[in-house]
């Protein structure tokens, strides 16, 4: 199958072959007919599948074949600002040759900022891609028109109940017309996206592509070690790779601000990533690893979905993710070089064995288990013998909304 058989307009299908796109994915093949038909759908996959522009596609395809209304006519609800730029930045490079219009709406700019997503809401941008603290700022304003929206999409609808946003969409959605098309993507299907998809959608398509099993060219292996041995363990394992592109992903910001700090303090080419910077700085510190001005970046989960950054050598996992397919996740943000290869680096302390037991449960292989380097002392043994249930952890900052 070849994305000639949707019959797109000549505009798409034009930057299609510029883009040099032929061969629709798995997620692509299913999704793009459901949509062009104006069913409501819920859809399984993970980041990297190629669900953005399963989305994107059809609704581009329709606003070259209409025209725009005028109106604000789809409406991407995302959990990151992080995502909305990178939807937005996909979406101009689909609807080159078309007139689409589109815009990122997320918090942490100034007025000037505010003021610019007010003028493409009031005036009418065709996709406008947001979080939802940050839309419904502008909703409650009363000058968003939401009358010509003919599309809802939910992106990484799961990471957005995590957290906390399930009121702030059934509140997003009241404000919409019910003649609409419905779509909710979601990289997991736990009960709460069922409740969500029975309450918004309406005689859904259902589409389940299967968790992929990690890249076949990461090589992923292991230490054992206590916390307080994660430090130098990180440093050891760095030295003379000042040319490596790596990201060091961490659960908790304040670890993150720790490794950043004894990195830099070693001379060692790291920045970090979190919720405490402006958007500015986030923006600058992505832009400045994706142009490998900055060899390490450190962060949390907030990039571990979603973000496209080719040419990441090296994954370490400072913690094990509390959800076991986030696991796969953040590994797979290596090996998406040409040369399709990569290594994954996980610390396990004693109390993440059981967890990192059901993420080799959940790829399907065991990984392999390092000693550590001469000169650290031994670390606890790998032994599996917890029978508690894997839980997601809630942190209390899951409790009330993040900061969109």
């Amino acid at each position: 199958m070849t994305f000639s058989d949707f019959n797109f307009e000549d505009s798409v299908s034009q930057a299609l072959e510029a883009m040099g796109f032929d061969k629709p994915t798995p997620i692509q093949q299913q999704a793009i007919p459901a949509i062009m038909e104006n069913k409501d759908m819920i859809a399984c996959a993970q980041t990297g599948t190629g669900k953005t522009a399963a989305f994107v596609l059809p609704i581009l395809n329709s606003i070259a074949k209409n025209g725009s209304s005028g109106k604000v006519s789809t409406l991407v609800i995302v959990p990151t600002r992080e995502l909305a730029m990178q939807i937005d930045q996909q979406i101009e490079g689909f609807s080159y040759f078309t007139n689409a219009t589109s815009i990122a709406i997320y918090g942490g700019g100034d007025g000037k900022t505010f003021d610019a997503e007010k003028k493409a809401l009031i005036t009418g941008a065709d996709i406008v891609i947001c979080t939802p603290g940050r839309i419904i700022s502008h909703l409650n304003m009363g000058y968003f028109d939401t009358s010509g929206i003919k599309h809802f999409i939910l992106d990484e609808a799961d990471r957005m109940l995590d957290m906390g946003f399930n009121e702030d969409i059934t509140g997003i959605a009241k404000k919409l017309p019910q003649n609409r098309q419905n779509l909710l993507f979601s990289a997991t299907m736990p009960p709460k996206i069922r409740q969500l998809s029975n309450q918004l959608l309406k005689n859904p398509v259902t589409i389940n592509i299967a968790i992929a099993k990690p890249n076949e060219g990461i090589m992923q292996v292991a230490y054992l070690v206590h916390n307080h041995q994660k430090i130098n363990l990180i440093k050891h394992l760095l030295s003379g790779k000042m040319n490596e592109h790596i990201i060091i992903f961490s659960s908790r910001k304040v670890s993150v601000k720790e490794i950043t700090k004894t990195l830099v303090k070693e001379n060692l080419p790291a920045k970090a990533i979190h919720s405490d910077l402006t958007q500015q700085e986030r923006e600058q510190v992505l832009l400045d690893f994706k142009n490998k001005k900055v060899h390490i970046l450190v962060a949390t989960d907030i990039l571990s979905r979603g973000i496209d950054i080719k040419g990441i050598d090296i994954v370490l996992n400072y913690d094990i993710p509390s959800d076991a397919e986030d696991y796969v996740h953040r590994i797979g943000r290596t090996a998406r070089g040409d040369n399709g290869t990569g290594l994954a680096i996980t610390f396990i302390n004693a109390d993440d064995v059981y967890n990192f037991s059901k993420i080799e449960k959940l790829i399907d292989k065991e990984v392999k288990k390092l000693p550590l380097p001469e000169g650290f002392e031994a670390g606890p043994e790998y032994k599996v013998t917890a029978k508690k249930p894997f839980h997601h952890k809630k942190n209390n900052h899951f409790k009330k909304k993040q900061k969109s």
